[in-house]
């Protein structure tokens, strides 16, 4: 789906801002057709924001159900004859939308966008009544999976298992935008070949409305100089003298798709950032542009305090600074598809990204100690993670590849984290969505993200990937505090997985840690453990070769569900939710910038 971009025949409006707000934690307002009027109540919310973290208080904090949001719009009178398009760029975890009291849109999956032509329902220049109701819930079938337990005295309790807070609301930008009737509905670019000083890439192009109309596409460089074009809806073109997008120096190139009229004349104009870059695999090496690239960086959330998982700009910028300032060159989108901001961002200033589904906690025995569930359970049956979550888990693939095809920073496809991959039954069901991952981009490895129960005897599924990425946590977890035996363990295990013959990115490591907590002996939870502890990693990832990348588990403190071991959230962070740096950020700093 592309983004609503402006050009000389495309506008957009932001929607962002104050919605009247209402939960509705029984249900009533589906059976009496909210959407057909005014909500009632007062109340406000932010749009994007979580609202269960904007709100105060147990009814919104853990709320289960249906939250339902409106705002009446005004479309711009300019808008007379044009194609009229409402997109949310996200709601989670599934929404339907109205449109006066006409319904215009259903989706399931909370965090990759969705649309409706909503032409036929608005008229330039009046006023339109936009409802939307938004399922908090998270079933067996969605993704990631979970399932809502009644208790006793009649309240609803959200179970789930994943390490982090189940933020849910519209988190992310809603948009009306117009767009000529005959328009570009999608365009694909691939770096074919780079050869010295000349780049090749390939584009494909979709045009609805009338189809057969012709196309022009033309490469501008970063200043918007015109240095190649072909005719055509699928073709190639040469770039000669071509800046590469390489990490740390992201140049962004524009292909400038234009659809023609009979007479020539310009129908509609897309303008499509793309990066030349090329990724592979070659043995045990990570390869981007034919060299061998060594990630840095973290393991990340969507949070902060109050908005939640809600969208901010100017938290973006800082934490990409901080990225900046502590040397590291990546991060993983965990365990969801980021706000496109991100990778806009990351595109433009050459930050390196692993792209994650939301498929998070479809390993239930998990369920157990750390997450505070009863279990543990048999992940995959007809009852659990079956051809349902299947089905939903292929659809968030198509969506988040359909989104973020084109971003150059955008390296690794990891499409799950931490799944029970012992199971036998973990390879029919993760065998077609690897296939199908590379049906949709063969131009990029595929991985996911292995679980430390899931050791190199026992995992029965990574050898249908590309990369090798890891989560261990020796010294905490396992081994808590005896850090002399944790090195010699994950030494260990690490060269047993280095016999693969595939690079290894460690994408989870680390210790929770309080900030200010101290000790002369370097007790659990104390900052100088989380220092020693990422010293003892670094020393035995620099001992094995087949290692090409260490991502920290986590970039800052995040909110979690509560539990006895989750005070005030996962405190695994190098800098607290508030972005303060512990101890930890200072020697990462001194590691990743060569001043060691």
């Amino acid at each position: 789906m592309l983004s609503p971009r402006e050009s000389a025949t495309r506008e957009r409006v932001t929607l962002d801002g104050l919605w009247r707000f209402v939960l509705d934690p029984g249900g009533r307002g589906r059976a009496e057709h909210w959407w057909a009027g005014a909500l009632p109540g007062d109340a406000e919310v932010p749009v994007p924001a979580s609202f269960n973290g904007v709100l105060p208080g147990r009814e919104a904090h853990d709320h289960v159900g249906d939250v339902w949001y409106q705002r009446v719009i005004r479309v711009p009178r300019g808008w007379a004859g044009e194609r009229i398009v409402l997109r949310l760029d996200a709601a989670t975890h599934r929404a339907v939308v109205w449109v006066g009291d006409t319904q215009v849109a259903e989706h399931e999956g909370g965090y990759t966008p969705f649309e409706a032509d909503v032409t036929e329902h608005v008229q330039a220049g009046e006023e339109a009544r936009v409802t939307v109701v938004v399922n908090t819930e998270l079933r067996w079938s969605s993704i990631p999976p979970g399932f809502v337990q009644e208790l006793e005295d009649g309240r609803l309790l959200q179970q789930y298992f994943h390490d982090f807070f189940n933020y849910t609301g519209l988190h992310r930008s809603v948009w009306l935008h117009a767009t000529p009737h005959t328009h570009v509905s999608d365009v694909t670019v691939t770096t074919t070949r780079i050869n010295g000083e000349v780049g090749t890439i390939g584009y494909r192009v979709a045009v609805a409305g009338d189809a057969e109309r012709p196309v022009r596409v033309v490469v501008r460089d970063a200043g918007g100089i015109e240095v190649a074009g072909a005719d055509g809806a699928q073709g190639t073109v040469r770039i000669e003298d071509v800046q590469l997008w390489r990490p740390g120096a992201g140049y962004l190139y524009t292909l400038e798709v234009t659809v023609l009229g009979a007479g020539g004349e310009v129908v509609d104009v897309y303008p499509q950032p793309f990066g030349v870059r090329t990724v592979a695999v070659d043995g045990i090496r990570f390869l981007i542009n034919g060299e061998p690239f060594y990630f840095t960086g973290f393991g990340k959330h969507e949070d902060f305090p109050v908005h939640g998982r809600g969208f901010d700009p100017a938290v973006m910028v800082h934490d990409f600074e901080l990225l900046r300032w502590i040397g590291a060159n990546s991060f993983r989108t965990s365990h969801y598809p980021y706000d496109e901001a991100f990778l806009d961002y990351a595109d433009r200033h050459g930050i390196v990204v692993i792209d994650e589904t939301a498929a998070v906690g479809l390993n239930l025995d998990t369920g157990a100690g750390v997450l505070n569930q009863a279990g543990p359970m048999e992940t995959y049956s007809d009852t659990t993670i079956g051809a349902h979550t299947q089905k939903a888990h292929r659809q968030a693939i198509r969506e988040l590849v359909a989104r973020d095809k084109n971003h150059p920073c955008v390296v690794i496809w990891s499409i799950a984290n931490e799944p029970d991959t012992v199971s036998p039954a973990a390879r029919p069901y993760f065998e077609p969505l690897v296939a199908e991952t590379r049906r949709l981009d063969p131009t990029r490895p595929v991985g996911f993200v292995n679980f430390m129960m899931a050791t190199p005897e026992r995992d029965v599924i990574s050898d249908l990937f590309d990369v090798l990425m890891i989560n261990r946590y020796y010294g905490w977890y396992a081994n808590t505090g005896d850090l002399v035996a944790s090195e010699r363990l994950l030494e260990a295990e690490l060269r047993e997985w280095a016999q693969r013959g595939k690079p290894i990115v460690m994408t989870e490591y680390g210790a929770d840690t309080q900030a200010g907590q101290h000790s002369l002996i370097g007790e659990t939870w104390s900052e100088e453990y989380q220092v020693d502890l990422l010293a003892m990693y670094h020393r035995v990832f620099d001992r094995i070769d087949a290692v090409v990348g260490e991502q920290i588990w986590n970039f800052a403190d995040f909110a979690t569900r509560g539990g006895i071991n989750r005070v005030g959230g996962n405190k695994k962070g190098v800098f607290t939710r508030e972005r303060q740096p512990k101890a930890s950020a200072h020697t990462l700093r001194r590691r990743w910038r060569g001043q060691e």
